[in-house]
Parts: structure tokens; C-alpha cells; sequence
């Protein structure tokens, strides 16, 4: 009468060891170092530069300052949204003119922040895939400009299987050290999560739940584990 529970508990701990890797404290980082660079990448529509700003909103309310960089100089649309953003939370957007080199804007952006007393600069970047070398070679200069503190990859938790796919293309172009994931409220089991962490062996650090700017939450792995089990 005992295998369901065995199964039950023998998965619960194949999970938990497999998200449950250490922790990066971004607020801990940023007493260590002035301004934190932080670059942000992934897939195109992942969520990225929506992600940006709910961090960006989360770090302010710590009485932080951040400073954002728009680095997605591939598409006029995204410095135009992260400028958006930048004006309804009070926080300084970094931009060069479109088709710009984005590893210049990341440069400048820090060096602003070094003049401003920010806190942390969160960087965008344009999305990219397997097809977009160029872009891809163009993220790998970024990193050797900008020698980045911390590399966050984005993954859209609908992606399913092709999460996968994504962390591993970006761990090894340029190797990332945490991941967010977006859009959770729209499937809340979580199976993109176990994926992408299990690939890459990263920690998960934020998940997206919402609209808001508020609707960004660190990631706890024992309520993915229940809705994974349930």
C-alpha cells in the first residue's frame, strides 16, 4: 500500500535536487559591488525587457538605485518600451540611437551609473536564437566588452521542451549564471522551469506571475514542486 507514496517522495527529491541550487542574492551582490552589471538574454517575446523593469521596480522599493541600459539596439521598438518604463518607475534609461553597437550602450551605461551613484545597471539585450549568429556573435562581444557580474537568461514557461534548447544555446555562447522565468500564471505547472534548470544546472532566481510591475517573485522551489505534483 506504500508505492504510491514511494514514487511520490522518490520524485519530490529528484526534483528538489535538481532546482535546489544555490542561491544568487542580487540585493548581498550589490553591497559588494557599485554599479552590479547585469545583462539580461534570451529568445525573442521571452519577456525580457518587461522582466527588466519589474526588477527594476523591485530593487527601488529596497531603496536601491537602479539604472537601465537598452542594449536591444536591434529593434527601435524595445529602447522606445524600456524608455516607457524607465519614465513611469523614475529610472534612468541609457540608449544609443537604433542599430547602435549595444556592447557601447552597456559601457556608457555603466559609466553613467558610476556619476549617479546607481546601484545596479540591468542591461537589455536583443533576442536571439540558433539561426541569429550574428547576434549571437554580437552577444559574445558584449560579455568581453562589459565583463557582465551576472548573466541572466529569460525563458518564457511556455516554451515547454524548447526550454531546453535555449539554455543550453546561451550557457554555451556565453555561459549564464541565474535564470527568471515569465509568464507562470499563464502555466502554472512549471514543467519549462525543471527543464531549464536540469540543463544547465543554474539557479533559478524570479518568477513572473502577471501584468504588473509588482508581479515578479522569487522563486520558491517547494510551491513548483507542488504544482508540478499535483
Amino acid at each position: 500500500g506504500q508505492i504510491e507514496k514511494i514514487i511520490h517522495d522518490s520524485l519530490k527529491n529528484s526534483i528538489t535536487r535538481i532546482l535546489d541550487q544555490e542561491d544568487i542574492d542580487i540585493f548581498k551582490l550589490m553591497e559588494e559591488k557599485k554599479p552590479l552589471k547585469v545583462v539580461f538574454i534570451g529568445f525573442n517575446g521571452t519577456g525580457k525587457t518587461t522582466t527588466i523593469a519589474r526588477l527594476g521596480s523591485l530593487i527601488k522599493s529596497k531603496g536601491k538605485k537602479p539604472i537601465f541600459a537598452a542594449a536591444d539596439t536591434f529593434r527601435a521598438a524595445a529602447i522606445h518600451q524600456l524608455e516607457e518604463h524607465g519614465q513611469k518607475l523614475g529610472i534612468d534609461v541609457i540608449k544609443h540611437d537604433y542599430g547602435a553597437d549595444p556592447a557601447a550602450v552597456i559601457f556608457d551605461a555603466v559609466k553613467a551609473g558610476q556619476a549617479r551613484g546607481a546601484d545596479i545597471v540591468l542591461a537589455d539585450t536583443a533576442g536571439r536564437s540558433q539561426a541569429n549568429s550574428n547576434l549571437m556573435d554580437e552577444l559574445k562581444k558584449i560579455v568581453r566588452v562589459n565583463s557582465p557580474d551576472l548573466k541572466i537568461l529569460v525563458v518564457d514557461c511556455l516554451t515547454g521542451n524548447d526550454a531546453v534548447d535555449q539554455a543550453q544555446l546561451f550557457n554555451d555562447a556565453v555561459g549564464v549564471d541565474g535564470i527568471i522565468m515569465t509568464k507562470a500564471d499563464v502555466y502554472e505547472k512549471g514543467g519549462a522551469v525543471l527543464s531549464a534548470a536540469h540543463t544547465i544546472n543554474k539557479p533559478i532566481l524570479y518568477i513572473g506571475t502577471g501584468q504588473d510591475y509588482k508581479d515578479l517573485k522569487k522563486f520558491d522551489v517547494n510551491e513548483i514542486i507542488d504544482n508540478l505534483l499535483s
